[in-house]
């Protein structure tokens, strides 16, 4: 797994483009800038974009060849972003810490992804969002991203199941168009949630 993602960010350009997802930036546009985790990083076009913002943002992400396409992302755009290099498995951020949250497409198996999700949670204040956008489970009919495999998709249970403890404000299953990069095009089925930790 670790060589595809560090094969594939090793490529020319941006995998999945240099502009912030688009229903982050919308999400992330309505909050008062704080201190911010995202997880899965890749390429660094949500880090960025939210540290051009004001944001003082943490990211994660196992593949080294990420983290330089995303160093190299902050320094094009004048900016500065925190970014560790670390297996997921082993992600521990501080507790009760962070003013948002973000997961967009970072696709797990099933228990190393509720683990992750609940050390997310966690690492929320009081108050603090999670912004999340997935492929759900009827994505395997499409061909523009994501795993070829339903145990590493989502459906609506899993989030309602795994952030049970965030006070929900939008969850909905969508048919969208996705227009990032060479690898997510096309016609596409997500999750999107929003929530925040009481």
């Amino acid at each position: 797994m670790l060589e595809k993602w560090n094969e594939r960010f090793s490529e020319e350009g941006y995998a999945y483009g240099k502009e912030p997802n688009g229903f982050f930036k919308e999400e992330i546009d309505k909050l008062k800038p704080g201190r911010l985790l995202l997880v899965a990083e890749g390429e660094g076009r949500n880090a960025v974009y939210a540290a051009s913002k004001g944001w003082q943002v943490d990211a994660f992400d196992f593949s080294q060849a990420a983290k330089e396409k995303a160093l190299k992302l902050a320094e094009e755009y004048n900016t500065t972003i925190n970014y560790t290099v670390e297996d997921l498995s082993a992600f521990s951020p501080k507790e009760a810490y962070y003013d948002a949250a973000a997961i967009i497409y970072m696709h797990l198996p099933e228990e190393l992804r509720q683990k992750v999700n609940g050390r997310i949670i966690s690492a929320l204040k009081a108050g603090g969002k999670l912004i999340l956008e997935v492929f759900e489970k009827d994505q395997l009919e499409k061909n523009s991203g994501g795993p070829k495999d339903a145990d590493l998709l989502y459906s609506l249970e899993d989030i309602v199941s795994e952030f049970t403890v965030l006070d929900f404000q939008q969850l909905s299953k969508e048919v969208i168009e996705l227009n990032e990069g060479k690898y997510h095009q096309g016609e596409a089925v997500v999750i999107r949630f929003t929530g925040t930790r009481e």
